[in-house]
């Protein structure tokens, strides 16, 4: 028998998920748009104090992530990088803990 984690469960679980707040940032557009922080899903595992794998399962698919390394093929595994940028961490954050 397989158990299934529900990972949104996890994270709703979590104090730390429930705790985070974003810091703010002044809004000189230059700056935002070159200088956003964009997230390791081991960092924001940390901050969230979820595991990386739960991390990964949230923000696999989820719009604005952004994925670096290429797709397996039939000999090969594929590799995958994700960076989650501070207003799609937000934009999770705040749908999840509504």
């Amino acid at each position: 028998m397989t158990r299934t984690i529900d990972h949104v469960d996890v994270l709703r679980g979590s104090e730390k998920f429930r705790a985070w707040r974003v810091e703010p940032v002044p809004l000189d557009l230059r700056t935002f748009v070159m200088a956003e922080k964009h997230f390791k899903p081991e960092e924001l595992a940390d901050l969230w104090g979820v595991s990386t794998e739960t991390i990964r399962s949230i923000f696999r698919e989820e719009p604005g992530v952004l994925k670096i390394g290429k797709t397996g093929s039939k000999y090969r595994r594929g590799y995958v990088t994700l960076r989650i940028p501070m207003e799609v961490a937000e934009r999770v954050h705040q749908r999840l803990s509504a």
